[in-house]
């Protein structure tokens, strides 16, 4: 032991000195292979080339006296020559590979026959310059002493013979293979045999697999080695394909049924698996008289003497029970389902019920073979409830399920949650008969399991509320009573792990709430736990999550109130938060807000807020922003929402301006031409009522204006017939009297009196009410008519004075005109009333 170094104290004693070289030789002895690992001047002259060669001249050079490792980099790079001179490397490079190989280690085999297939699937030459260059170099390495190279050899070959044609293969691959196949050949060369038969059996006609095939398969299925007849059981399923259902009931189900009795357990095992996947290729006296005693026999020796096919049998259970159907009788079909109910719980119980208390000598081995046993039952559950039919679950399989969902083994219960979603399908009307289970494994304490069932979580919940007896929106939370803690508890367990997938996932299936429970259980159970996670939680994906599944509760709530609280809070605590991390996730929500609300919802609520972080400190934060303007540009409607364009235009001058990082004002110019190349959507609704008011007001002015033309017409037209009937009044030539003078004079007089003024008034007052309107002036065509037949010369003359653009007088000219009209008819009248008192003193005298 070496003294405890105290840095605090340096102690250079010789003890301690001798300490410390110790030390340096250790470390001396950890450098020693370092330094042996390095390639000495020598290596490293022979590992170098001439960098003046071409590619190919460097790889013929690498292949001919290069090491391994260069060889090996030169095959691997085989597929790139191929693309890039194709010619050359088939004449120089390929026969070297060719010859190299025969020699070459596993690596080098191994990248050679990876670079083949390569070659074939990049099609880099036809298919008959392939066979006649390639496949001559993969059929003899087949054979190789190695396994693993014989197998990625057989993998490459087994791939081209799916793009060869049919005379190819018969010559260079079926004609050899009679002799590869013969007993007197290695296993290694019988085996690979197997294996090209079973691919030879698609490219070939039935007659010709009958002929040349089939005698080949029944000797390999007769081989000593137990491998071979293992290896050639597996491919009776491709060769039963190949042939048809006759020759497969004549010729493959005898070699079956004997292989299904041989002595190599393995053997057994691939017999037994191929039967099951041939079932459909048998009628039901073959399924009744061959197949169903076979099974019966197979578990029945499961439990006893060969518990090698009990992990094969319990994974087949489902489809072999649902093959079978038809023809089992009610005693055999209960004999089934018990055998499956005892794999269910296998390792866990006796027979009588009681712990097994052997269970803690068992082996190893044995546990997990019994853990894989009822996985297998809880994968095939669902193919157990169509075996039973799902009325008859709840008497028949519920125990098994609750036993399945309860088990002690995480996979056991893993693959329950993955197949509850089929199970709830399939129960239908009685899907809440497992809502307990449903909560269980809500609160599994694995995560495991937790992710599993999630998957379908949306789906499965749906089925409990809409598919069971207590449907309706009165009995959303009644129907599964554990639900809410259940759900709460499962994603509190998510969060305080580290596996963040898992919670952001779980939130992602949150969303579907709305449609299970009540607005006012997701308010004050979920909705603010979702802001909560916004606000704390530190990773992105998770608290976009959250971000997403709020907005949806908040889509759904239908009470202003909440409402209105959670908006105040997004806005204050997200967009008005001091975290920079905080306004960052607001504009996040916000672009879930215009995903998931109407275009009036954000203009009214978030419009503003978003506007606000244009002026934020941070670069990130408006940068963000500034990628968001397009979609906030395309909620506004015009004209409804032109106050608020006017406000995103001013906010955008301002960035213009006095942006100062160069990252941000990059993004901004960006910006600003894609908003000008943004067209506005234009409110038809609004515009049509802005329209509808604007005539209202026009119809309004024009029913007044109308009105008032109307009383000036008539007032116009009673003028009119005065002044025609005042006109020959005074301009008759023929005079039949005084008294009818008098009287016409009279009446003319009277006339003129009353209903000249008026008209006057009236004419004066229309040019000042027009010019203060903003109208035109206009005249009727009964004022203008009236105009017109009058025959006064001074009107006339004054109405000529004006300027030549003017058809009408002025009101000051024409206020002009009318007291001078006045004055004449004032004058008139005093003459007229002289002249009538000097005639009546003379008639009374």
């Amino acid at each position: 032991m070496h003294p405890i170094i105290i840095f605090s104290k340096m102690d250079f004693s010789q003890s301690n000195l001798f300490g410390y070289i110790e030390d340096l030789q250790e470390l001396t002895i950890i450098e020693r292979p370092v330094r042996r690992s390095l390639k000495t001047p020598e290596e490293i002259e022979r590992l170098t080339v001439d960098e003046e060669l071409s590619d190919i001249e460097r790889a013929v050079y690498l292949l001919s006296s290069g090491q391994d490792i260069q060889g090996t980099s030169v095959v691997a790079n085989l597929p790139v020559l191929m693309r890039q001179n194709p010619a050359d490397t088939l004449r120089r490079v390929l026969p070297k590979i060719r010859e190299v190989l025969h020699i070459a280690g596993v690596e080098m085999q191994l990248t050679a026959a990876v670079s083949f297939l390569t070659v074939l699937q990049e099609e880099s030459v036809s298919i008959h310059t392939y066979s006649h260059s390639f496949l001559h170099i993969i059929l003899q390495n087949l054979e190789h002493r190695d396994a693993g190279v014989s197998n990625a050899w057989l993998e490459t070959l087994l791939a081209v013979i799916e793009a060869l044609p049919k005379e190819t293969i018969r010559h260079e691959i079926l004609n050899p293979l009679v002799s590869k196949a013969q007993l007197s050949q290695t296993l290694q060369s019988r085996l690979v045999s197997c294996k090209i038969m079973g691919k030879l059996a698609n490219k070939f006609e039935a007659h010709i697999i009958k002929r040349e095939i089939l005698p080949l398969v029944k000797s390999l299925c007769q081989d000593v080695e137990y491998e071979v007849r293992t290896c050639m059981c597996r491919q009776l399923e491709h060769i039963a394909q190949g042939i048809g259902t006759e020759l497969t009931k004549t010729v493959v189900l005898p070699e079956l049924i004997e292989l299904a009795r041989d002595e190599g357990s393995s053997v057994r095992l691939a017999a037994f698996e191929t039967l099951v996947n041939l079932l459909d290729m048998f009628d039901a006296d073959d399924r009744s008289q061959t197949v169903l005693p076979l099974v019966k026999s197979f578990c029945e020796k499961s439990f006893k003497a060969d518990e090698s096919i009990l992990v094969s049998l319990s994974f087949h259970l489902g489809k072999l029970c649902n093959g079978l159907y038809g023809i089992f009788t009610p005693e055999q079909h209960l004999r089934f389902l018990e055998f499956y109910k005892k794999l269910s719980t296998l390792g866990l119980q006796q027979e009588n019920g009681h712990n097994d208390n052997q269970l803690q000598l068992q082996t190893l081995e044995q546990e997990k073979k019994y853990i894989s046993v009822r996985k297998n039952c809880a994968y095939n559950f669902p193919a157990m409830i169509v075996f039973v039919d799902p009325k008859n679950f709840h008497l028949e399989l519920y125990s098994i399920f609750f036993c399945l969902c309860h088990d002690p083994e995480v996979p056991v219960r893993y693959t329950m949650a993955i197949s509850f979603y089929e199970v709830a399908k399939l129960l239908n009307s009685g899907v809440y008969a497992i809502h307990k289970e449903l909560v269980t494994l809500l609160q599994d304490e694995s995560l495991e399991v937790l992710d599993a069932l999630v998957g379908h979580l949306p789906e499965i919940l749906e089925l409990m509320i809409n598919g069971g007896e207590n449907s309706g929106s009165e009995s959303k939370l009644l129907s599964i009573p554990d639900l809410i803690p259940a759900l709460t508890t499962a994603e509190q367990r998510a969060a305080t792990s580290l596996k963040w997938r898992t919670h952001e996932k779980l939130l992602q299936k949150y969303a579907c709430l709305p449609h299970i429970i009540s607005s006012d259980q997701i308010y004050y159970r979920f909705l603010h736990r979702m802001l909560t996670i916004i606000l704390t939680n530190n990773v992105l994906p998770v608290q976009k999550a959250a971000a997403r599944t709020l907005c949806v509760y908040l889509r759904y709530n239908r009470k202003q109130e909440q409402r209105h609280e959670v908006i105040q809070k997004l806005i204050e605590q997200l967009g008005q938060g001091k975290s920079y991390w905080n306004r960052l996730r607001f504009l996040d929500t916000c672009e879930f807000i215009m995903e998931l609300f109407s275009k009036s919802f954000f203009c009214k609520y978030f419009f503003l807020p978003v506007l606000e972080l244009t002026h934020d400190p941070v670069a990130n934060v408006r940068m963000k922003l500034c990628y968001l303007l397009p979609k906030v540009k395309s909620t506004l409607k015009i004209p409804t929402d032109k106050h608020l364009l006017q406000q995103l235009e001013l906010c955008i001058r301002k960035l213009l301006c006095q942006e100062k990082d160069k990252d941000v004002l990059t993004i901004v110019k960006r910006t600003v031409l894609e908003l000008d190349r943004m067209e506005i959507s234009v409110d038809a609704e609004q515009l049509e009522k802005e329209k509808q008011q604007n005539e209202g007001r026009s119809a309004n002015v024009n029913d007044k204006m109308f009105e008032k033309k109307r009383r000036d017409s008539k007032t116009s037209s009673v003028l009119t017939k005065s002044i025609t009937l005042s006109v020959p009044g005074s301009s008759s030539g023929t005079s039949t009297g005084k008294e009818d003078k008098k009287s016409k004079l009279v009446r003319s007089q009277s006339f003129s009196t009353q209903a000249l003024h008026p008209k006057y008034s009236n004419i004066d007052k229309c040019p000042n009410k027009s010019s203060a309107t903003g109208y035109t002036s206009s005249v009727s065509g009964m004022g203008k008519s009236c105009m017109l037949s009058f025959s006064d010369d001074s009107f006339r003359s004054h109405s000529t004075g004006n300027s030549g653009n003017s058809a009408f007088p002025s009101s000051s000219s024409s206020r002009n005109l009318f007291n001078s009209a006045d004055q004449k008819n004032n004058g008139n009248k005093e003459s007229q009333s002289r002249k009538m008192s000097i005639k009546n003193r003379k008639s009374n005298s």
